[in-house]
């Protein structure tokens, strides 16, 4: 069973390949399917995913909220740029 999956890019209506079987990507989506059966929220669950593969492309973090944060495409890039925010934020402090 294959984990790629084509999620639509932000240009145009193209479609853009995420791999999600790469080891550091399935340990981050692993991680917050882990933390969703804890009972922990999906804004937990994104964020952890996010701490660990935040240098990725969008789309592939994207794709990483929908699978193990149970989000929607839509509902996970909002959470993608309030973990892009949240990650500034500290940055600066």
């Amino acid at each position: 069973m294959s984990k790629t999956k084509t999620r639509p890019s932000t240009e145009q209506g193209s479609e853009v390949a995420v791999d999600l079987t790469q080891a550091h990507i399935a340990s981050a989506i692993d991680a917050g399917k882990a933390l969703m059966k804890e009972g922990k929220t999906k804004a937990d669950a994104a964020w952890e995913i996010f701490s660990q593969i935040g240098g990725e492309a969008k789309e592939v973090l994207v794709a990483a909220f929908v699978a193990g944060a149970g989000l929607t495409p839509k509902g996970a890039l909002t959470y993608w740029y309030n973990c892009r925010r949240k990650a500034a934020k500290q940055k600066k402090a």
